[in-house]
């Protein structure tokens, strides 16, 4: 079973006005080449999970600036500790993506004014130090949410903190869409709307953020204590 997810169709963005499109937002920053690899999680197990939708707009959005995209799916991702020594493939397969990647993008519905426990899973399950490699430390991440309701923070506001946490470079903008039925079509694409615009906004940022930091990103992370302790 894969759990890995790359969109394929043919670009196709109604919700975008081509006049203010920049294809290579990162562009005299740094060297974009090969593409900035992003990995994206979602939090959420429903049919039509409106964080999926979200991040799906999210992996067009990245491969039209030029990355390449990963989604995983958590759909039969055991909880933390459940399986002895985590010897589950799924845990395997998000740790493998998370080692891949160059930044990520994380995406929860709020739940009880805090992330989804999907989200918290995926997270949990990646540790700080894997076989003498640190599968999240360095990586940019940019945070997400939906919500049922009126606009809301919590969430991305806990996934900061998360993302300080698993030593990662949070990009100072963020989305966060309200009422997130209102905001997809029939076919899950999102509608034209200022939280459109935002996620457009997020995706440019992470993508020249992530290759800003590039020629940078092994000095960012040297510490005096991992270097003794090695």
């Amino acid at each position: 079973m894969t759990r890995v997810r790359v969109l394929s169709e043919p670009a196709h963005f109604p919700a975008l006005d081509p006049a203010f499109v920049m294809a290579r937002p990162a562009l005299g920053l740094g060297d974009d080449q090969p593409p900035p690899r992003i990995l994206l999680l979602y939090g959420s197990l429903r049919e039509r999970s409106f964080s999926r939708l979200a991040i799906e707009e999210a992996a067009r959005l990245l491969q039209l600036f030029g990355a390449e995209t990963r989604i995983f799916d958590p759909s039969d991702l055991p909880l933390p500790d459940q399986v002895k020594g985590d010897d589950h493939p799924a845990v395997h397969e998000l740790r493998n993506l998370s080692l891949w990647s160059e930044g990520q993008v994380w995406c929860s519905p709020e739940r009880h004014g805090a992330i989804s426990g999907i989200m918290k899973a995926q997270i949990d399950h990646l540790p700080l130090e894997l076989k003498g490699m640190r599968p999240t430390q360095g990586r940019t991440l940019a945070v997400m949410q939906v919500s049922g309701g009126s606009q809301s923070f919590n969430a991305v506001n806990t996934m900061r903190l998360l993302g300080r946490w698993m030593r990662m470079f949070t990009i100072p903008n963020q989305s966060s869409v309200a009422m997130a039925y209102q905001e997809f079509d029939e076919a899950g694409r999102m509608r034209p709307s200022a939280y459109y615009d935002r996620i457009v906004d997020v995706m440019e940022e992470l993508v020249r953020i992530t290759v800003l930091m590039r020629p940078h990103a092994e000095r960012l992370v040297d510490r005096y204590s991992e270097r003794k302790s090695a």
